[in-house]
Protein backbone atom coordinates (compact mmCIF):
# COMPACT_ATOMS: atom_id res chain seq x y z
CA UNK A 1 0.00 0.00 0.00
CA UNK A 2 2.92 2.32 1.00
CA UNK A 3 4.53 2.01 -2.20
CA UNK A 4 1.43 2.64 -4.51
CA UNK A 5 0.80 6.22 -2.02
CA UNK A 6 4.52 7.17 -3.32
CA UNK A 7 4.07 5.97 -6.65
CA UNK A 8 0.75 8.07 -6.92
CA UNK A 9 1.93 11.24 -4.97
CA UNK A 10 5.77 11.39 -7.74
CA UNK A 11 2.89 11.01 -10.51
CA UNK A 12 0.66 13.87 -9.35
CA UNK A 13 3.99 15.88 -8.86
CA UNK A 14 4.84 15.25 -12.20
CA UNK A 15 1.84 16.20 -13.56
CA UNK A 16 0.60 19.00 -11.32
CA UNK A 17 3.17 20.76 -9.79
CA UNK A 18 6.06 20.48 -11.60
CA UNK A 19 4.37 21.74 -14.82
CA UNK A 20 3.32 24.65 -12.92
CA UNK A 21 6.68 24.97 -11.64
CA UNK A 22 8.09 24.91 -15.12
CA UNK A 23 5.48 26.81 -17.17
CA UNK A 24 3.57 28.99 -14.51
CA UNK A 25 0.60 29.84 -15.54
CA UNK A 26 -0.78 33.56 -15.57
CA UNK A 27 -3.10 34.84 -12.66
CA UNK A 28 -6.28 35.18 -13.77
CA UNK A 29 -7.99 38.30 -14.76
CA UNK A 30 -10.38 40.28 -12.03
CA UNK A 31 -13.74 39.84 -12.41
CA UNK A 32 -14.40 43.55 -13.52
CA UNK A 33 -12.12 43.43 -16.58
CA UNK A 34 -13.94 43.12 -19.50
CA UNK A 35 -12.41 41.15 -22.50
CA UNK A 36 -12.10 42.85 -25.79
CA UNK A 37 -13.73 41.46 -28.83
CA UNK A 38 -11.46 39.83 -31.23
CA UNK A 39 -10.62 42.03 -34.02
CA UNK A 40 -11.59 40.43 -37.86
CA UNK A 41 -8.82 40.20 -40.16
CA UNK A 42 -10.49 43.27 -42.18
CA UNK A 43 -10.23 45.39 -38.83
CA UNK A 44 -6.51 44.29 -38.09
CA UNK A 45 -5.62 45.40 -41.86
CA UNK A 46 -7.70 48.99 -41.47
CA UNK A 47 -5.84 49.32 -38.30
CA UNK A 48 -2.11 48.36 -39.49
CA UNK A 49 -2.82 51.20 -42.87
CA UNK A 50 -3.89 53.47 -40.51
CA UNK A 51 -0.65 52.94 -37.95
CA UNK A 52 1.21 52.99 -41.44
CA UNK A 53 -0.19 55.88 -42.58
CA UNK A 54 0.20 57.97 -38.87
CA UNK A 55 4.22 56.61 -37.89
CA UNK A 56 5.20 57.56 -41.96
CA UNK A 57 3.50 61.02 -41.62
CA UNK A 58 5.78 61.13 -38.10
CA UNK A 59 8.72 61.19 -39.82
CA UNK A 60 8.07 64.02 -42.59
CA UNK A 61 9.58 67.49 -41.70
CA UNK A 62 6.88 69.40 -42.79
CA UNK A 63 3.62 68.24 -41.08
CA UNK A 64 -0.02 68.55 -42.23
CA UNK A 65 -2.24 70.75 -41.10
CA UNK A 66 -3.83 67.43 -39.62
CA UNK A 67 -1.08 67.04 -37.13
CA UNK A 68 -0.67 70.97 -36.96
CA UNK A 69 -3.15 72.52 -34.19
CA UNK A 70 -1.80 75.98 -34.49
CA UNK A 71 -2.94 76.70 -38.01
CA UNK A 72 -5.35 78.79 -37.62
CA UNK A 73 -2.63 81.65 -36.02
CA UNK A 74 -0.91 81.77 -39.55
CA UNK A 75 -4.30 82.48 -41.06
CA UNK A 76 -5.00 85.27 -38.40
CA UNK A 77 -1.83 87.00 -39.17
CA UNK A 78 -2.58 86.91 -42.94
CA UNK A 79 -5.70 88.77 -42.25
CA UNK A 80 -3.57 91.16 -40.08
CA UNK A 81 -0.92 91.90 -42.69
CA UNK A 82 -3.83 92.78 -44.88
CA UNK A 83 -5.23 95.30 -42.69
CA UNK A 84 -2.32 97.34 -42.82
CA UNK A 85 -0.95 96.23 -38.83
CA UNK A 86 1.95 95.67 -37.51
CA UNK A 87 2.83 91.83 -37.55
CA UNK A 88 4.76 91.34 -34.16
CA UNK A 89 7.83 88.75 -34.09
CA UNK A 90 5.94 86.21 -32.33
CA UNK A 91 3.88 85.28 -35.25
CA UNK A 92 7.02 84.71 -37.42
CA UNK A 93 9.30 82.69 -35.64
CA UNK A 94 8.10 79.30 -34.71
CA UNK A 95 7.90 78.68 -31.47
CA UNK A 96 10.28 76.51 -29.56
CA UNK A 97 7.54 73.75 -28.85
CA UNK A 98 7.64 73.35 -32.65
CA UNK A 99 11.35 73.67 -32.61
CA UNK A 100 12.57 70.81 -30.33
CA UNK A 101 9.31 68.39 -31.82
CA UNK A 102 11.22 68.91 -35.65
CA UNK A 103 14.71 68.62 -33.85
CA UNK A 104 13.46 65.25 -32.13
CA UNK A 105 11.97 64.18 -35.47
CA UNK A 106 15.58 64.63 -37.11
CA UNK A 107 17.21 62.60 -34.33
CA UNK A 108 19.86 63.13 -31.64
CA UNK A 109 21.56 64.66 -34.30
CA UNK A 110 19.55 67.91 -34.34
CA UNK A 111 18.01 67.49 -31.04
CA UNK A 112 21.03 68.20 -29.20
CA UNK A 113 21.58 71.70 -30.59
CA UNK A 114 17.94 72.41 -29.83
CA UNK A 115 17.96 71.52 -26.79
CA UNK A 116 21.23 73.57 -25.44
CA UNK A 117 20.01 76.49 -27.06
CA UNK A 118 17.02 76.31 -24.89
CA UNK A 119 19.21 75.72 -22.17
CA UNK A 120 21.46 78.28 -22.49
CA UNK A 121 18.33 80.54 -22.98
CA UNK A 122 16.84 79.48 -19.61
CA UNK A 123 20.02 79.84 -18.24
CA UNK A 124 20.87 83.52 -19.79
CA UNK A 125 17.47 84.35 -17.91
CA UNK A 126 17.78 82.74 -14.66
CA UNK A 127 21.36 84.85 -14.59
CA UNK A 128 19.65 87.92 -16.08
CA UNK A 129 16.93 87.88 -13.47
CA UNK A 130 19.05 87.10 -10.42
CA UNK A 131 21.50 90.30 -11.70
CA UNK A 132 18.32 91.89 -11.05
CA UNK A 133 17.49 90.76 -7.65
CA UNK A 134 20.37 91.27 -6.69
CA UNK A 135 20.45 95.33 -8.12
CA UNK A 136 17.33 95.78 -6.52
CA UNK A 137 18.36 94.12 -2.87
CA UNK A 138 21.18 96.27 -3.07
CA UNK A 139 19.27 99.59 -3.52
CA UNK A 140 17.23 98.64 -0.65
CA UNK A 141 19.56 98.24 1.59
CA UNK A 142 21.25 101.74 0.55
CA UNK A 143 17.72 103.22 1.25
CA UNK A 144 17.30 101.49 4.64
CA UNK A 145 21.10 102.68 5.09
CA UNK A 146 19.86 106.34 4.17
CA UNK A 147 16.92 106.10 6.61
CA UNK A 148 18.86 105.16 9.20
CA UNK A 149 21.43 107.71 8.67
CA UNK A 150 19.23 110.95 8.21
CA UNK A 151 17.73 109.39 11.34
CA UNK A 152 21.29 109.67 13.59
CA UNK A 153 21.44 113.32 12.48
CA UNK A 154 18.64 114.48 13.17
CA UNK A 155 18.87 112.57 16.76
CA UNK A 156 22.11 114.19 17.20
CA UNK A 157 20.62 117.44 16.02
CA UNK A 158 17.46 117.14 18.04
CA UNK A 159 20.05 116.08 21.48
CA UNK A 160 21.66 119.81 21.52
CA UNK A 161 18.52 121.48 21.57
CA UNK A 162 16.71 119.15 24.31
CA UNK A 163 19.69 119.82 26.83
CA UNK A 164 19.78 123.35 26.62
Amino acid sequence: MKVRVVCRKIYDYIRYDLKEISFPSSLPDPPNIKKRRILTWDERIWVFKRAARLYAASWVRDIGPDLRPDDYKKDDDMTDETNGEKKTTKGKESSTLEDLAVAARGGMETLRPALQRVYMTRASAYRDALKSFIEGYQEGVQQVMEKKEDSKTQEDADLPKKST
